[in-house]
C-alpha cells in the first residue's frame, strides 16, 4: 500500500474518531514539515510552534469536515505551514512586542488600528465573554489556553512552566478548543461582529 493511500485512510479514520490515526500522520510527517519551517525561520523554538500551530489548524479543518484534498495530506499540510511562516513574518516585522501582562489583551494582536470605536466595544465584549467561556473549561486545560493565548507563550515555554510533555501541552490546547467549541455551541453564542 503506497503512503498516499496510508495518509488518506488515517485521515478518514481520524475523522471518524480515531485519535490514534492523527498521531501517526503526526509521527510520519514530523521530520519533513519540522525541516521545511526550520529552513525558513532558523530557530527552533519558533519552528515548534510554528509546527504546533499547523496541527492546530489541521485538527479544526478535519474536526469541521472541511477536508478535501483527495489524499494529498502532506501537500496540504505544507501550505498550512507555509501560510503560518508568511503570518509570522508579517507579524514579527509589523507587530511591536508585547510584554506579558495579566491584562494581556488577545484583541491587541490580533485587532485593526483602523477599527472604529463601536467595532473596537464589540470586540472588548466579545473578549470578555470569552473570559467567562474559558473559566468553564478543566483547569489543565484553561492553563494552557491562558499561557498560550494571553501570555503568548511558546508550547516548549508551556512545557517547561507546567512540568508536562509538549505533546501533552499541544493535547490540551486541543481539547481546550474542541470543548471551547462545545460551550460556546451549547450556549448559541456567536463570536463574530
Amino acid at each position: 500500500m503506497d503512503l498516499k493511500k496510508d495518509d488518506s485512510i488515517l485521515v478518514k479514520n481520524y475523522i471518524e474518531g480515531d485519535e490514534k490515526s492523527l498521531e501517526v500522520l503526526i509521527n510520519r510527517h514530523n521530520q519533513r514539515i519540522t525541516s521545511f519551517i526550520y529552513s525558513k525561520v532558523l530557530d527552533r523554538d519558533i519552528a515548534e510552534d510554528i509546527f504546533q500551530d499547523t496541527f492546530i489548524k489541521v485538527i479544526k479543518t478535519l474536526k469541521k469536515g472541511s477536508y478535501n484534498e483527495e489524499g494529498k495530506f502532506l501537500p496540504w499540510v505544507m501550505r498550512i505551514a507555509h501560510n503560518l511562516i508568511i503570518d509570522y513574518f508579517r507579524k514579527n516585522r509589523r507587530m511591536p512586542k508585547f510584554e506579558s501582562s495579566d491584562d494581556f489583551n488577545i484583541f491587541s494582536v490580533i485587532s485593526d488600528d483602523k477599527l472604529n470605536a463601536e467595532s473596537q466595544i464589540i470586540k472588548n465584549q466579545i473578549d470578555s465573554d470569552l473570559g467567562i467561556l474559558i473559566d468553564e473549561l478543566p483547569e489543565d486545560q484553561k492553563e494552557v489556553l491562558l499561557m498560550r493565548i494571553y501570555r503568548d507563550m511558546s508550547f516548549k515555554e508551556i512545557s517547561e512552566n507546567t512540568g508536562v510533555s509538549i505533546n501533552t501541552a499541544l493535547g490540551r490546547m486541543r481539547y481546550a478548543l474542541i470543548n471551547l467549541r462545545k460551550i460556546i455551541e451549547k450556549n448559541k453564542i456567536v463570536l463574530t461582529n
